[in-house]
């Protein structure tokens, strides 16, 4: 039985924004599945009981080695899962793509603007206080890895101090508990349907090292 990949997306996002990605790895023997979840109206934390459901529901079915793929905040929501699932003899590795483990600027920013994150609640969960307070672990018994990208051309990025990808700050990505770390030359819109960010995660599924 083929290795098993949960895709989780990104904020205001859907599952068909991992399909190019899910085609990608199913390219190289996995079996994906990219999950709906509530990262728009409600805080990034919230998805953690989604996910579990998935996972108990795979292990249930025979799947015993479940892999977590996520984009941006559906990378973060994996540390969150991690922190809290059931199914720990059944996780394989963890990629994370772009993802603002040390919350992110721009979501601050949006938090001044009235009104927005009491709506945008995902965005609001991003805030690197917010993130805090869910005192997720620095260290992890799981392999994880993260891509960050560096290619800043939205314009969004340019309310962004030091190297990002139009969205993330490179420093926010990168944390003490990861396995492994690379960086390259995509922005935040783009990283996850690339072919190379694509094989990067395949071989560290595979091997624990990109």
């Amino acid at each position: 039985m083929a290795d098993h990949v949960l895709l989780l997306h990104g904020f205001n996002k859907s599952a068909r924004d991992m399909n190019t990605l899910s085609i990608y790895l199913e390219d190289h023997g996995f079996h994906c599945r990219s999950l709906n979840l509530s990262l728009r109206r409600h805080e990034f934390d919230q998805s953690t009981k989604i996910v579990e459901q998935v996972l108990l529901d795979l292990v249930n079915n025979g799947n015993r080695r479940i892999h977590l793929v996520g984009h941006s905040t559906g990378g973060l929501l994996i540390r969150k899962v991690l922190q809290e699932t059931k199914a720990t003899d059944f996780i394989g590795r963890c990629v994370q793509i772009a993802t603002p483990n040390r919350g992110s600027q721009l979501a601050y920013v949006a938090s001044k603007v009235k009104g927005y994150t009491n709506y945008y609640k995902t965005l609001r969960s991003l805030q690197a206080t917010y993130i805090r307070m869910l005192n997720l672990p620095e260290t992890s018994p799981f392999s994880i890895g993260a891509i960050a990208g560096t290619r800043n051309h939205l314009w969004l990025g340019k309310l962004i101090t030091g190297v990002n990808d139009g969205r993330i700050e490179l420093e926010s990505v990168h944390y003490p508990g990861l396995s492994d770390f690379i960086a390259v030359p995509y922005g935040h819109k783009e990283i996850h349907h690339q072919q190379e960010v694509a094989d990067l995660t395949a071989r560290f599924l595979y091997t624990g090292r990109f």
